[in-house]
């Protein structure tokens, strides 16, 4: 009775701050502007089976896809086994689905069980890769501090995972081998693929007390381990988990390469063509000047905050990126871990201090600087690589935007080109005038 209220208050506790951090960081998402997504929406269930689900892009890197897989896999599958745990930990009962599934029960808990093992050796692969093997795009700058230390602590816990629940596994295997399991006093074996060879091999030679006090372990550190990891979540780069399915959806359908029009642009064109307009007419009163680009996270659309938040951190635009591999400052995924870090920052100190709180520091300048932006190609590689949809240039053509429409700022280079589209409506120094010259060439 004492263990149930126990895990009937942490099942409250656990599951409510983690309702309360997902609520904070979907008001965090809609500080954004506004932006359409809701077009297509056969071809967006697509995109997110494919992408999200199906893991289409993770294949352009077969070996570390494979090694994603299994983990992924793993942690979807095994969710089946927490609807046994809930119910168990709620009645006080033990493996409560066990004689009304009969085999189906054994094929299921096999399959979670092979699956683990897939997901273990894919966690061991995965922490080699990031501290022996040094992998270059995961000793960037941006990886120091914290997204290392977050990254390794996922990998840990998911080998504390595992390991207890082949604890709570093999010791409930022997412990039935001897007629002593809660699930059933009859003498035998659950039959499950891994640990029936495990239970009587590594939990055999304990005593009965012994292995009930190891079946616990292994019970309670499962439960407290899928909370821990429940509520890291949000703090974690690894949100991209439950964020890649919305993102995928709501990913840009449009070619790549295609740049958006500034809706306040584009309206005054379309006044200043319009010959029944009156050129006198009053604004509206309320309306709510838009700034030109982007300076802050508020200047941005709920995507572009959504995609920061479903980074993963994997690097896979950074490693793409001709700026980056050819020693620019730049690093698309720094872009959308500033993106991130900003808007955690801005939404923190409105919470604290009132809508109208400006702390006096901006996206662009404090985290992001001007010689990033203008290293960008716009050669959308980083779009193409990303394996959940996340459009980092989207993000710099906005900063581009603002340094050049707001703050008259950008390249010399780009001065003179600029000047002469004005003047000559060509990108070159000669009058419109003089084009058909090249005719009269010798």
């Amino acid at each position: 009775m004492v263990a149930a209220i126990i895990f009937s208050v942490m099942l409250i506790a656990g599951f409510g701050w983690f309702g309360i951090n997902i609520l904070k960081i979907r008001s965090n998402i809609l500080l954004g502007r506004d932006i359409d997504r809701k077009d297509k929406p056969g071809q967006r269930w697509k995109t997110m089976a494919l992408v999200a689900l199906g893991q289409k892009k993770m294949f352009a890197r077969p070996i570390p896809a494979l090694l994603h897989l299994g983990i992924y896999v793993a942690f979807v599958i095994t969710q089946v086994e927490l609807i046994e745990i809930i119910t168990d930990g709620i009645r006080g009962s033990h493996r409560i689905f066990m004689s009304s599934l009969g085999g189906l029960y054994t094929l299921a808990i096999s399959i979670i069980e092979v699956l683990s093992v897939a997901a273990l050796i894919a966690t061991i692969a995965f922490l080699t890769r990031r501290n022996i093997l040094k992998l270059p795009r995961f000793k960037k700058p941006e990886m120091k501090g914290f997204p290392t230390f977050d990254a390794n602590l996922i990998l840990v816990m998911e080998l504390i995972l595992v390991t207890c629940i082949f604890t709570m596994n093999g010791a409930d295997e022997a412990l039935y081998l001897k007629g002593a399991s809660h699930a059933s006093h009859e003498a035998g074996s659950f039959g499950f693929a891994i640990s029936s060879w495990v239970g009587p091999h590594l939990f055999g030679g304990f005593s009965v007390e012994t292995l009930h006090i190891l079946e616990r372990i292994g019970w309670w550190g499962h439960w407290v381990m899928v909370l821990a990891f429940l509520n890291y979540l949000p703090y974690s780069k690894h949100f991209h988990i439950l964020l890649a399915f919305p993102n995928t959806y709501y990913s840009n359908l449009e070619k790549k390469g295609k740049f958006t029009n500034m809706e306040a642009v584009t309206n005054e064109v379309k006044l200043m063509l319009d010959p029944t307009a009156d050129p006198y007419a009053a604004p509206v009163a309320d309306a709510t000047p838009q700034r030109f680009g982007a300076k802050d996270v508020n200047d941005l659309t709920w995507k572009n905050l959504m995609d920061a938040y479903t980074c993963t951190e994997c690097g896979r635009c950074t490693s793409s990126c001709p700026a980056n591999i050819t020693g620019k400052k730049l690093s698309p995924r720094k872009i959308m871990m500033d993106t991130r870090d900003r808007l955690v920052e801005y939404a923190d100190g409105k919470r604290k201090n009132g809508k109208d709180y400006e702390d006096g520091k901006s996206l662009l300048g404090d985290y992001i600087t001007e010689e990033e932006v203008w290293a960008c190609t716009s050669c959308n590689a980083c779009v193409q690589e990303c394996p959940v949809n996340i459009d980092p240039l989207a993000i710099i053509v906005d900063l581009r935007r603002y340094l050049v429409m707001e703050e008259s700022k950008m390249p010399t280079e780009l001065t003179g080109m600029l000047t002469n589209i004005e003047n000559n409506g060509a990108p070159w120094q000669f009058s419109p005038a003089d084009r058909g010259n090249w005719i009269h060439e010798d």
